[in-house]
């Protein structure tokens, strides 16, 4: 295959993978329809990463998380009439669909439109089953056409899609490669960078230069790799696409080959017409975690990105069923622990959660996941980012925490790393080859020792809580305990340092960095007990109850508990506590958050409680963890019901921000993080709930094991 070639086949491969939609049941428009600020279409990690990021996706371009423009083009002709339903297209002159509805689920994306009495179902749908690493890991979204006619007569239909190669590269103006192949029953048109730097640099907003989009088109659709301007022109003429690839085109992303197909529809009264392609973006190598180059988890047995096409191909109806199982049940639980804004909440947060993240397999075919700080520092397994990400792995799939952690406890077992604290990061994405934070020479005052050492050591307890053993805490046991030891010198009242919540500069005596921690050694005192280690559990469980009650008298002032302890006047959201409710420690008495969240009441802005009493921003983790603790159901909504208010009028268009301002709603920093994962804190909170989603999600497994059996 020569260069141009691969270049448009590779490109008209990614418009086509960008474009599976699974089908879903047509709903009518609610007035209480979600409006999220941005919606996700493809999400499966940093770099293969597609949003709308407005009101209708025929707005504007579609984008990467950062808002680089990765457009996904959308025509479809009716009768002889050319409509737009996707990206803003080659003309303005180009009606568009009407969009009646977007509905979210946690696989799928599915707008609704309408125009010349046919009706157009799209869904954008990734079967990201956290329990299920072999099909989580599989870099592929099915886009669904479900075409319909609204007045009962015939209609003479065809769609096209087409795919920018910007998908392919970082910069617009890199070059590419692109060309045609087969796999199996599909026609795979791909795109990629002509350099291939793989692995060449880390840094933040930066989309990736190496690796592979394909667009795969079952049957005998005709695809083609042309001229943008080729392609839709002649659609918009006649309804045609050019007949054969062209091969003449320029490298540069901006001006080559497009990978475009055109679907026809056979549309009437008693027959809807349904198709579907597969969005595909494939890296080979993935991550550099101390020097060793790993691959996507999906390759860790030798399988070829052809095989995995087909299989994702033939699976596509079981998987799309079971898309449909999951997304009802998920709703269902969260809906149960927290109401119909939570769950609306939690789902906006489920892909973005997952595609912070690289899933790749270490050489021995072992699970590691490698979180992105997205536009923060771009910092690849940040502690303080694993540790509010963490509820939704807890609900969704233990193991995917463990795959988290693990290469941060190796890391930190290494002589190289001399501190008696827990480590920050392991580098910046997407080389995790060790701490980059607080530069070369790394001393305590750059470090946040305090934060990370509380992180971890109530993550790997809650990990053994819910996977119902210890091995994680046995393994790194002498790390664990070097921590502890550390939390308590140091804990009780933390001198001038860093935390997670550093917006406004270093603080001493910072009163919920004390809570976590105490939370932190009474995570140990758990891991300890469940180890059979009598001795070390009692003494760092009385040790912790002390330092709770310490801790009261150093924080109390009137009606409250305050930011630091040597400010009087100040407060500040003490959502730390949630790990005395969620571990069942029980070191604080219940009279300390029942105190908390009646003066939090009173602070409540229109968007939000703000984190505390210095800026009127907050953080959106944080906020769902103090909600958290709340001890009754009205409670909760009473701090839930301003944040489903900001997710609807928020001005700033992006994916789930973090940090925004509680007065106007607007983005302070941060977007597309995993740490909004943390909001699923509300359901691991409900032990009912979690109980019967583990119920479902081991009759789940079965039934997709029985399924691939009778395929």
């Amino acid at each position: 295959m020569n260069t141009s070639t691969m270049r448009s086949a590779r490109s008209l491969l990614c418009k086509w993978t960008l474009a599976l939609i699974v089908v879903v049941t047509i709903e009518p428009v609610s007035s209480g329809q979600v409006r999220p600020p941005a919606v996700p279409l493809v999400a499966h990690n940093p770099y293969f990463s597609i949003w709308s990021m407005a009101d209708k996706l025929t707005d504007q371009e579609t984008r990467h998380w950062t808002g680089a423009e990765q457009p996904l083009t959308g025509m479809i002709r009716v009768d002889g009439s050319v409509y737009r339903y996707m990206g803003e297209g080659p003309s303005p002159d180009v009606p568009t669909m009407r969009q009646l509805s977007i509905k979210m689920e946690a696989t799928r994306t599915t707008y609704l439109f309408d125009a010349a009495e046919v009706q157009l179902e799209l869904t954008f749908f990734t079967p990201a089953f956290p329990e299920d690493l072999d099909i989580l890991s599989r870099p592929v979204t099915y886009l669904t056409w479900h075409i319909r006619a609204i007045d009962g007569k015939k209609h003479e239909v065809s769609v096209l899609l087409d795919i920018d190669p910007r998908i392919a590269v970082d910069r617009e103006d890199d070059p590419v490669v692109w060309g045609r192949s087969r796999a199996g029953s599909l026609t795979v048109l791909s795109v990629g960078s002509q350099e291939q730097r793989v692995l060449a640099h880390s840094g933040d907003n930066l989309r990736i230069d190496w690796g592979y989009f394909h667009l795969a088109v079952p049957g005998d659709q005709h695809a083609v790799l042309a001229n943008a301007s080729d392609a839709m022109e002649s659609f918009l003429r006649s309804g045609t696409l050019p007949t054969a690839d062209n091969l003449d085109m320029p490298t540069r992303s901006g001006d080559a080959a497009h990978l475009a197909v055109l679907l026809p529809a056979n549309v009437a009264a008693s027959n809807d017409a349904e198709m579907h392609v597969l969005l595909s973006y494939t890296q080979g190598y993935a991550i550099e975690y101390m020097q060793r180059r790993l691959h996507e988890f999906w390759r860790r047995n030798g399988q070829t990105t052809e095989q995995m096409l087909e299989a994702a191909e033939t699976q596509y109806a079981a998987l799309a069923e079971r898309g449909k199982r999951f997304d009802g049940e998920l709703r269902a639980a969260l809906e149960q622990a927290g109401g119909r804004e939570y769950s609306d909440l939690a789902i906006l947060a489920y892909r973005q959660t997952l595609a912070a993240h690289a899933l790749v397999a270490d050489l021995d075919g072992t699970p590691l996941l490698f979180p992105k700080e997205n536009f923060s520092n771009g910092c690849i397994s940040t502690v303080d980012v694993l540790y509010p990400s963490a509820p939704f792995f807890l609900f969704m799939n233990p193991a995917l925490l463990e795959a988290q952690l693990k290469p941060v406890l190796d890391y930190a077992m290494l002589p190289r790393w001399k501190f008696p604290f827990a480590p920050h990061d392991l580098g910046t994405f997407p080389l995790a080859n060790g701490q980059v934070y607080g530069g070369g020479e790394r001393t305590e005052d750059d470090q946040m020792p305090v934060e990370e050492s509380g992180n971890l050591l109530i993550l790997v307890a809650a990990l053994g809580r819910a996977e119902g053993n210890w091995h994680v805490a046995e393994q790194y046991w002498p790390l664990l305990t070097k921590w502890a030891d550390y939390l308590a010198q140091k804990g009780l009242d933390p001198e001038n340092q860093l935390s997670t919540d550093d917006f406004a500069g270093h603080l001493a005596h910072n009163a919920n960095l004390s809570v976590k921690a105490i939370e932190g050694l009474g995570a140990y005192a758990a891991m300890a007990q469940g180890l059979g280690k009598t001795n070390e559990a009692t003494k760092f469980e009385a040790l912790a109850r002390k330092m709770a009650r310490e801790w009261e008298v150093l924080a109390k002032e009137g009606d409250h508990y305050k930011l630091a302890f040597d400010a009087p006047g100040t407060w500040s959201q003490k959502y730390n506590l949630v790990w005395d409710q969620v571990l069942g420690l029980g070191l604080f008495d219940p009279n300390v958050r029942r105190t908390e969240l009646s003066f939090y009441a009173k602070n409540i802005n229109e968007y939000g409680l703000p984190l505390d009493n210095r800026k009127d921003y907050t953080k959106l983790d944080w906020e769902i963890w103090t909600a958290t603790l709340a001890g009754t159901s009205s409670q909760f909504q009473l701090f839930m019901a301003p944040i489903a208010k900001w997710m609807n009028e928020t001005p700033s268009r992006v994916p789930l921000t973090d940090w925004y301002d509680t007065k106007s709603g607007k983005q302070t920093g941060f977007q597309a993080r995993s740490v909004v994962g943390g909001v699923f804190i509300k359901a691991l909170a409900d032990v009912e709930v979690v109980k019967e989603w583990q119920a479902f999600l081991r009759k789940d497994s079965v039934a997709a094991e029985e399924s691939v059996v009778q395929q």
